[in-house]
């Protein structure tokens, strides 16, 4: 690794905690979901704030069609952080990411409740993909665990 490497990667993390120390977020859930507790927990772990709301069903489908969320990219739970919406088991270091190179999109989906994303661990996890939804609805890969 040369030098310039190690600086960019030290810089890079540095910017990145300093931004996640920063950022409030948001979560919106249902009330008997278990694995969404487990990814506020993990969200703290990793340096945010979050502060979460427990929502009726009906409820939970007005936020996420508010919030530019459809069925192809829906998850459990739907939280909001520095203006993007983060929907489902979304990695703290993808939240991290999002919020350094700050693209003009809607925000970030882990769609589904992927095993092995954070909040859903246990045997048998499964790759999945972080989906990047673009504010005229079309989603990019973003991250793949």
């Amino acid at each position: 690794m040369t030098l310039r490497t190690l600086f960019l990667s030290v810089t890079f993390s540095l910017l990145s905690a300093s931004v996640a120390l920063s950022a409030s977020v948001s979560v919106f859930k249902d009330a008997g979901c278990g694995c969404c507790g487990g990814w506020i927990s993990h969200m703290r772990e990793n340096g945010f704030a979050v502060s979460a709301a427990n929502v009726a069903p009906e409820t939970m489908d007005v936020v996420k069609s508010k919030a530019g969320v459809t069925a192809d990219t829906a998850s459990c739970h739907t939280a909001i952080v520095a203006g993007y919406v983060v929907e489902g088991h979304v990695p703290a270091s993808d939240v991290r990411r999002l919020l350094a190179e700050h693209p003009d999109a809607i925000g970030l989906s882990a769609p589904g409740m992927p095993v092995g994303s954070p909040g859903m661990e246990g045997a048998g996890a499964e790759p999945y993909d972080v989906l990047l939804i673009r504010r005229d609805g079309r989603t990019e890969v973003f991250a793949s665990h």
